[in-house]
């Protein structure tokens, strides 16, 4: 229906589309013209900050510093696995419409079956899914994913035992990290994530053809 943007900072552009199902909301870091993307997407409460201490901040900030984009999506409707995923591909579809052709999908708890999903819906301009946390229901378009995949989880988890994470895993393959200690937020390894993903992601991107 409309949408309506701002800069917040000089990397950082804030993205509102007004659609007859609510508002949707896009934080993009970094130029909006990169050939590769990540999308991070929250839980069955919504949510742009993501797991650890506020990771997808902290991750869209050095992805953009590193060359690539990086759009954190505020769900429509939380919690309603399709109009999430439909949510997730219109910000792919609109950086794709800017040059983007190669995406990682990140999801925490409920945003993990997001991700699979939009991963899997992607097809060959999916580089790489990561999830943390997630939940095994809803996971089962995982099976056709051809990209990299990572799950993190930790042991400690209140609410999604690290079980759901080894069930997706046997859909997607890809590699499993529990962390000792780490609950369903994971703050305890908000560190680690960050390095993990910071090596991961361009290396996920390296051997995609969009690198190309």
């Amino acid at each position: 229906m409309a949408a309506s943007e701002a800069a917040v900072t000089g990397d950082l552009d804030h993205i509102e589309m007004y659609t007859r199902e609510g508002l949707l909301t896009l934080l993009w870091h970094g130029p909006g013209d990169r050939r590769q993307v990540v999308l991070m997407v929250g839980g069955a409460m919504g949510g742009m900050l993501g797991p650890g201490r506020s990771l997808y901040h902290h991750l869209g900030t050095s992805l953009a510093e590193a060359g690539y984009g990086a759009i954190r999506v505020g769900y429509r409707v939380p919690n309603d696995i399709d109009r999430c995923v439909h949510d997730t591909m219109a910000a792919a579809e609109m950086a794709a419409r800017q040059g983007a052709r190669g995406f990682v999908v990140i999801g925490h708890s409920f945003g993990g079956a997001v991700a699979i999903q939009t991963g899997a819906a992607l097809g060959d301009m999916a580089a790489g899914v990561v999830t943390a946390a997630t939940q095994a229901g809803d996971c089962e378009p995982g099976e056709a994913l051809t990209c990299p995949v990572l799950h993190l989880h930790g042991d400690r988890d209140e609410l999604l035992p690290p079980m759901a994470s080894e069930m997706v895993q046997m859909l997607t393959g890809g590699e499993l990290v529990i962390y000792p200690g780490a609950g369903h937020l994971m703050t305890e390894a908000h560190d680690e994530m960050l390095e993990r993903l910071d090596t991961w992601i361009p290396e996920s991107f390296a051997s995609h053809p969009s690198a190309g």
